[in-house]
C-alpha cells in the first residue's frame, strides 16, 4: 500500500498482545457467564455464577488462579495475527483512501473511517477464528491439552467446519466493534486534543469513551459467537444434541426464547469492564511505540 508503511501492523500487533495478557482473567468470567444457563444445552444448564466478581472468586478458590489464564496461549496468537492485520490494515486502508479525497486527507471523514475499520475488523477476525474456537473452550474448561495438539485433535474429529465454527457472528461481533471504536477513538482524540494534547491522558480518555459504544453494540453478538463456538459437532457423532444451535439467526432466537432478551447481554459488565482497561493498554501501548520510530 503506498509507500508500503508496515509500522502500523507491528505496532498494532504488539500492543493487542500487551493489552491481552493485561486483560484476560476479565475475558475468562466474561466467557464463563455468557456460557451458562443454557436451558437447551445439558451441560451448561446451571447457573454457577451470580457475576463477575462471583465467577472470579469462585473460579480462583476451585480451580486455582491459573484457571483464570486458561486459553491465553490461542489467545495470544489470535492477538498476533488479528491485532496485526485489523489496526495494520485499518490505518493503512485510511491512509490511501484519505490520500485520494478532495481535501487530500487533511480532515477525518466518519463515513471513510468506518468502512475501513469494519472492513479491517471482520477480515482480521474471519482469518483468526480457529485461535478463538479454542480459546473459548479452554477458558470454558473442556480443553484441556497443549496448543498444537488440540488444533490437531480439532481438526480431526470436527474437520475444517469445527476451526471456523461460529465465524458468522465472530466477524459480524468483530466489524461492528471496529466500527465503533476505531473511528469513536480517533474522533474523541481529535475534539480532546486541544484541551489535552496529543498526550497519554487524551489516549486514555478516548480509549474509555470508545469501548461503551462498543461494548453496547457488540454483546449480544459476543454471546451468540461464544455459545456457537463451544457446541461440537463431531464428523462421526450421531447424538442428537452434539449440535444444539444451527446458526447465528438460531442460537439468537432459541437464546431469547429461552432465557429472555437480556441473556443476550450475558457478561456485559466484563465486556466493558474489559475493553476500557484494554484498549487503554493497548492505545498507550500504541502511541508510544509511535514515538519510536
Amino acid at each position: 500500500m503506498g509507500d508500503r508503511d508496515w509500522r502500523p501492523f507491528i505496532y498494532g500487533g504488539l500492543a493487542s498482545i500487551v493489552a491481552e495478557f493485561g486483560t484476560f482473567p476479565i475475558d475468562t468470567t466474561k466467557t464463563r457467564l455468557q456460557i451458562q444457563g443454557q436451558r437447551i444445552d445439558p451441560r451448561h444448564v446451571e447457573l454457577r455464577y451470580t457475576g463477575m466478581v462471583d465467577c472470579f472468586v469462585k473460579t480462583s478458590r476451585q480451580e486455582g488462579i491459573k484457571a483464570l489464564y486458561c486459553g491465553i496461549w490461542p489467545a495470544v496468537l489470535r492477538q498476533a495475527t488479528y491485532g496485526t492485520i485489523k489496526f495494520g490494515t485499518y490505518y493503512s486502508l485510511k491512509k490511501v483512501l484519505a490520500s485520494r479525497r478532495a481535501d487530500g486527507g487533511s480532515k477525518e471523514h466518519l463515513p471513510t473511517n468506518t468502512f475501513c475499520a469494519a472492513f479491517a475488523g471482520g477480515l482480521s477476525s474471519a482469518i483468526a477464528n480457529p485461535t478463538d474456537v479454542l480459546k473459548v473452550r479452554m477458558q470454558v474448561g473442556s480443553e484441556k491439552r497443549r496448543l498444537v495438539r488440540c488444533f490437531v485433535e480439532m481438526y480431526r474429529s470436527e474437520g475444517a467446519r469445527g476451526l471456523w465454527r461460529g465465524v458468522g457472528p465472530t466477524s459480524q461481533r468483530a466489524a461492528l466493534i471496529a466500527a465503533v471504536e476505531l473511528p469513536a477513538y480517533d474522533a474523541c482524540k481529535r475534539r480532546l486534543a486541544p484541551a489535552l494534547g496529543d498526550a497519554p491522558l487524551n489516549h486514555l480518555a478516548s480509549s474509555l469513551l470508545a469501548s461503551l459504544g462498543s461494548a453496547v453494540a457488540s454483546t449480544p453478538l459476543d454471546v451468540v459467537r461464544t455459545r456457537l463456538m463451544n457446541q461440537r459437532n463431531l464428523k462421526e457423532s450421531k447424538e442428537p444434541m452434539q449440535r444444539i444451535y444451527k446458526g447465528t439467526v438460531d442460537c439468537f432466537v432459541q437464546t431469547v426464547r429461552n432465557e429472555g432478551f437480556l441473556a443476550l447481554y450475558k457478561g456485559f459488565v466484563p465486556t466493558w469492564l474489559r475493553m476500557g482497561p484494554w484498549n487503554i493498554i493497548f492505545f498507550l501501548t500504541y502511541e508510544q511505540l509511535k514515538q519510536f520510530y
